[in-house]
């Protein structure tokens, strides 16, 4: 088995950190603003905001490396048995939130947890992946990034595409509202499997296909044409982006419970949202069909029609 190397996560995590920064802000033409940051507890990181820009309203991009000498709840409520141990946890997490309603929001985020126990072996997993949250749907902008979810993983296993989908299907979902988040992605977590750099060499499949997917649709609608109905509706749909982050994210509850920064922690909220009583939209509009015919599970690679 091949040793497990922090250092080496660490050093690909603040690379994949600026190379996102700098292919966005080519996009959009403005400036993410760095801080850095450490926490009482043990450990730190560096957050990066890139804020009322031309193409992204908003955008922010972290890296974390943070430690301390009990995993938090939300870490070892799937897992019992690590209960007590100390840990480390190193990951990069980002949402962009463009300014055009045509342009979808997205999510990704890759992780490395060490829990460690005196005269234990050491415990290690790896997590993330990367979602994508339309307001109004694109079947082609689906596809293209389903086939790089797809391409992302095959090379460690033809099974972990369909396996991980579902799982991010199952995780991005609100249970009161009965619908998805957006359209999906890769979800994955507690992932060891084979070796050390078997696994780590997953995690930077993903977190490398993040940037040119997300990337081609970006440059695809953000120069299309809106007015104050489709952005009424951006801010209506992002109000049930906030929903999930601060109901059921385990990683904002990671954050917050291991005593994390709290700017870092929520910089994924949009920065500008609505909720509306009981709104409702007209059947065969652009607005209806998003709930009708995109924010429940599909099969976006091999079927033809929704």
């Amino acid at each position: 088995m091949s040793d497990v190397s922090v250092e080496a996560v660490k050093a690909y995590l603040l690379d994949l950190q600026d190379r996102i920064c700098d292919a966005l802000a080519e996009e959009d033409g403005g400036t993410f603003i760095e801080e850095s940051w450490q926490r009482d507890a043990g450990g730190g990181g560096r957050s990066r905001v890139l804020s009322d820009g031309t193409v992204i309203e908003k955008g922010g991009v972290n890296f974390s490396h943070v430690h301390g000498n009990e995993l938090p709840p939300s870490a070892s409520a799937s897992r019992p048995e690590l209960a007590g141990r100390g840990f480390q946890a190193l990951g990069v997490s980002l949402v962009i939130h463009p300014r055009n309603p045509y342009a979808p929001t997205s999510h990704a985020n890759v992780r490395f947890f060490l829990a460690e126990k005196e005269g234990e072996a050491p415990v290690w997993w790896f997590g993330g992946g990367f979602d994508l949250t339309p307001f109004y749907g694109f079947e082609d902008d689906c596809r293209d990034w389903h086939r790089a979810a797809h391409d992302a993983v095959a090379p460690f296993g033809e099974d972990l595409y369909p396996r991980f989908k579902q799982w991010c299907d199952d995780y991005f979902y609100l249970p009161h509202r009965n619908e998805t988040r957006g359209i999906g992605g890769l979800f994955f977590d507690d992932f060891n499997e084979q070796d050390f750099e078997h696994s780590f060499g997953l995690m930077r499949s993903v977190g490398d296909a993040f940037l040119p997917a997300y990337r081609l649709i970006l440059a695809r609608r953000k120069d299309a044409p809106y007015g104050e109905r489709e952005r009424d509706f951006q801010l209506y749909r992002r109000g049930r982006y906030v929903e999930f982050n601060l109901v059921y994210d385990r990683g904002t509850l990671f954050g917050l419970q291991s005593g994390g920064r709290t700017e870092s922690i929520l910089m994924s909220l949009p920065p500008l949202a609505r909720w509306d009583y009981n709104r409702h939209f007209e059947p065969g509009s652009a607005e209806a069909a998003l709930t009708e015919q995109f924010l429940h599970p599909r099969d976006w690679l091999n079927e033809d029609k929704p």
